[in-house]
């Protein structure tokens, strides 16, 4: 039989690498990024080509073989395809309600609304300067309105390029980490407490990447991952110890791109899903946005100019132009500054005639101004409730993919309280066996 003092100090190690394993695993109670570990254990066997009859002995003693870590790499990976859904749904509502905001904070359908009926007490009386006045105000006042919601939009096309550069940077550099997580797998013994850590920190920049953008994975026998972006057929962000960087471009149209690198080529990224799914949602949101934004703007000074180019103001002048525009369409700016100028009658009516203001009540309703905001904010305010619908039970789907995810690889505290007693007690019991060992040898040297 082996020494009794060789069984019992294997036992001793042996125990003390469980215990370690299990102190770890409470330490990281509640810590998403962690894994249960488990210790190893095994008998130890005879050496190989002893004589027949030691062979056959048991109780060698035990030895730790290695650190297992609980995963399930199908679990894992519905948690990161059900993050990035939800993820760029949710992005999509951050941009839905930064264009909701621009609609609605300048009140743009309520100043048209004023101002044409604004319009129609000048009709009602075109001599008195006090409509004519208010008719100014109220002119000055759509004018801001339209610049004011113009640049609100555009401030939100700004905040949308910085988060998707922000994005795109903080997706480059957990490539990068990715990849000298490899490197650090490709070194590290497999069954190791160093290879479970490394794992760890594998599959916490997985979940952050795929916050980001959809992403594919594979691992290899090593645990190494190849990592694309945008579905299996996607470009390669991380291959071994390789990285890609992405960058970002929009076009003056509001579309945006996004492009890979690695190793001086290119490859274009159609994301599907994470922020920058929601990012290139949301530049199309706000470009269709702006778009109507302008038109509408476009059509609302031409007409109004138009009508005051065909009649006279209240000193019998032809009319002048009642609104001007700058760099974009929705720069507008009031430039008739007297409202006697305000072109009421038509050519040869009179001060008392106001045949040709009326003309704004039919520009009002062929033009329909304010309908379309109307419209334009009842439409995104609908597509806003139907996407919080969509991230609410997004939400539940991620949470089932994380739970079912933890099942397997969280830590039970009553499981490692008790593992904690029954390792306590095999130590205890190791100790037990060497101090046995050493009586029964201080016993026999007393022999005399």
């Amino acid at each position: 039989m082996a020494d009794l003092l060789s069984i019992g100090a294997s036992g001793v190690k042996t125990y003390q690498t469980a215990l370690a394993t299990v102190s770890e695993n409470i330490a990281n109670v509640g810590n998403g990024a962690y894994a249960r570990r488990s210790t190893n254990v095994t008998e130890l066997a005879p050496v190989q080509g002893v004589l027949s009859a030691a062979a056959a002995m048991t109780g060698y003693g035990s030895i730790a073989t290695g650190i297992n870590r609980a995963s399930d790499m199908f679990k894992s990976a519905a948690v990161r395809d059900s993050g990035a859904d939800l993820a760029r749904t949710q992005a999509g509502t951050v941009w839905l309600n930064s264009i909701q905001s621009a609609l609605t904070g300048s009140d743009l359908s309520t100043s048209l609304t004023n101002f044409f009926n604004a319009a129609q007490s000048v009709a009602a009386d075109p001599a008195s300067p006090t409509p004519r006045a208010a008719m100014l105000e109220s002119a000055t006042t759509v004018a801001n309105a339209f610049t004011a919601t113009g640049n609100a939009l555009a401030q939100v096309t700004a905040d949308m390029d910085a988060s998707a550069d922000q994005a795109t940077a903080s997706l480059t550099s957990l490539s990068a980490a990715l990849a000298k997580v490899n490197d650090g797998l490709s070194r590290s013994a497999p069954n190791t407490a160093q290879a479970a850590s490394l794992a760890d920190q594998r599959d916490s920049l997985l979940d952050q990447m795929s916050a980001i953008v959809d992403v594919h994975v594979t691992l290899d026998a090593a645990g190494r991952a190849t990592v694309t972006a945008g579905g299996s057929n996607g470009p390669t962000l991380v291959s071994g110890n390789d990285a890609a960087s992405v960058t970002y471009v929009r076009n003056g149209s509001g579309a945006v791109s996004f492009a890979v690198q690695m190793g001086g080529n290119y490859s274009v990224l159609t994301p599907n899903g994470g922020a920058l799914g929601g990012i290139a949602d949301g530049a199309q949101r706000i470009a269709d946005t702006r778009d109507q934004l302008n038109t509408l703007a476009t059509n609302f000074v031409n007409g109004v100019n138009s009508v005051q180019a065909q009649g006279r103001d209240l000193n019998n002048n032809a009319g002048q132009p009642l609104f001007s525009v700058g760099t974009a369409p929705t720069d507008v700016s009031l430039t008739l500054a007297d409202p006697s100028g305000i072109a009421a009658a038509a050519v040869g009516g009179g001060t008392r005639d106001n045949s040709n203001i009326l003309a704004l009540g039919t520009l009002r309703t062929s033009g329909g101004f304010e309908t379309k905001v109307t419209t334009l904010v009842a439409a995104n305010a609908a597509a806003l409730q139907n996407r919080n619908a969509v991230a609410a039970a997004q939400s539940a789907i991620h949470d089932g993919a994380v739970s079912a995810r933890d099942a397997v690889s969280g830590v039970d505290l009553d499981t490692e309280a008790v593992d904690l007693m029954r390792f306590q007690q095999a130590y205890s019991a190791s100790s037990r066996v060497i101090q046995a060992a050493r009586d029964t040898f201080q016993s026999i040297l007393e022999i005399r």
